[in-house]
């Protein structure tokens, strides 16, 4: 019995020793936790608009378990700021367990109050982290931004209708669609950032747009999303629609990262001009069109730079009437579609049949259809009784397998001739004194490039005069 009792009370002393062992290795580590970034950044964030979720990393840097006592986001209930610890969200968490050289997630997010202010604002707060007695902090700053707000909810019948001019104070953010009715009209100044939420569109039905933006003051139309990581991302919104649009222009803008820059749709029958001209605009990046094209709308084109598109650069489907002087349309964004698709039918298919309209003014001059693929210009009509094809191609520098010299009606077609571009990759369209574009144009009323360097005579061909 006396030898029984020993051994309980050994074995007693052993699992003490054994609990006792494991509760210490739980609280040995003395270490202070490592961190990704000790400032999170978010950087420019629309005022009332949550932000994209951001997130960093701390590290337990020992070989045994840390203890995290406390973390508290020091701005408490009343912060613009969200965090999240690991999947769990609050504003304070305690007694948090680290493996040996573990890690945990901090996810952030922030939504900004109204500044009234037509400048940026930054706003700033931290999370504080207790360790082994030790405070340690994550500076936590958000730049904000007030903006005007339009927002159009179709389903709702709740529809936002502008017309006027918009003030370019404070940026414009677009939410399912900022419409122009029919009759009005919406001017769109110098210096004005449009910025557009996911399939948001800027719709203009019978009305007419003028967007006059100048040179070093261009109009710029972008997603509402302005961290780094959305920067070169493309489809962010839809882009500007023009449905039956009375005369409308746009004048020095840019327009990135959307689905499509421009998308034309019919003509409306009492507007004999052209459905939109546009001039000296930068259009890249988007998912698929740079200019689409479709169901008999015109479009004249002077001085635009159209490259890095998903699909193509200027897509004419079921014609249209279309006019581009002086203008490089690019590829260089897609690996299977030419930069130029020009049809002049539509293949209804939900309907089984097929819709043929006419190309009454298909003009290319001075103009750049270049990129990686062999073919960059692809034609596919139909003709037939009562359908004009009207094309004018002349004094073009432009890349094919086939020589269309049936329907390119000039003599001055430079086939597969390399323009020499500078750097393409990086939108950088100069070029070298050897380039097939050096001088080769034919002088017109366009008396000045897209950077306003007056033109030689003969002028270069394309969007970009290199003196």
């Amino acid at each position: 019995m006396r030898y029984l009792l020993s051994f309980v009370g050994l074995l007693s002393l052993l699992l003490w020793s054994t609990l006792s062992s494991c509760d210490k290795q739980v609280l040995l580590s003395k270490s202070q936790l490592n961190f990704s970034s000790d400032t999170l950044v978010f950087d420019t964030v629309f005022t009332t608009v949550g932000s994209t979720t951001k997130s960093f990393k701390i590290y337990n840097p020992d070989q045994r378990v840390l203890k995290v006592d406390e973390i508290e986001l020091m701005g408490g209930e009343n912060s613009v700021y969200r965090i999240n610890v690991d999947g769990t969200p609050g504003v304070f968490h305690q007694d948090i367990l680290m493996e040996a050289k573990d890690s945990l997630f901090i996810f952030v997010e922030v939504t900004l109050a109204a500044n009234n202010t037509t400048n940026p604002l930054i706003i700033e707060d931290s999370v504080r982290f207790r360790t082994n007695g030790k405070d340690q902090y994550v500076k936590l700053a958000a730049w904000g931004q007030d903006a005007y707000f339009h927002y159009s909810n179709f389903q709702l019948q709740q529809l936002d209708f502008n017309e006027g001019v918009w003030p370019n104070d404070k940026p414009h953010v677009i939410y399912g669609a900022a419409i122009v009715d029919s009759s009005k009209t919406l001017t769109i100044p110098a210096g004005t950032k449009v910025h557009l939420h996911k399939n948001a569109l800027l719709y203009v039905y019978k009305g007419s747009l003028q967007v006059e933006g100048q040179l070093g003051n261009e109009v710029v139309f972008l997603g509402d999303r302005l961290e780094l990581d959305y920067q070169q991302i493309s489809g962010q919104y839809y882009g500007i629609y023009l449905h039956e649009a009375l005369p409308s222009n746009i004048n020095y803008a840019i327009l990135k990262n959307g689905t499509s820059g421009i998308h034309l749709y019919s003509q409306d029958p009492s507007n004999s001009s052209y459905t939109l001209f546009v001039q000296n605009t930068k259009i890249y990046n988007q998912a698929r069109y740079g200019i689409f094209l479709f169901a008999g709308a015109k479009v004249k084109a002077e001085n635009c730079l159209i490259s890095h598109n998903g699909t193509h650069a200027l897509f004419v489907l079921q014609g249209g009437d279309f006019n581009f002087n002086h203008c490089n349309l690019l590829g260089y964004g897609s690996s299977t579609n030419p930069a130029v698709g020009i049809s002049n039918f539509y293949n209804d298919y939900q309907l089984n049949q097929t819709n043929v309209s006419s190309i009454g003014e298909g003009v290319l001059k001075n103009c750049v259809v270049y990129g990686n693929l062999s073919t960059e210009i692809a034609m596919d009509t139909i003709q037939m009784t009562g359908v004009d094809l009207n094309f004018d191609f002349d004094y073009c520098v432009f890349k094919s397998e086939a020589i269309y010299s049936d329907i390119f009606y000039g003599n001055h077609i430079y086939w597969n001739q390399s323009p020499l571009f500078l750097n393409p990759s990086e939108r950088d369209f100069n070029f070298s004194a050897g380039s097939s574009l050096n001088n080769a144009g034919i002088s017109s009323i366009v008396f000045n490039d897209i950077l306003g360097q007056p033109r030689n005579n003969p002028p270069d061909i394309g969007a970009i005069e290199v003196p």
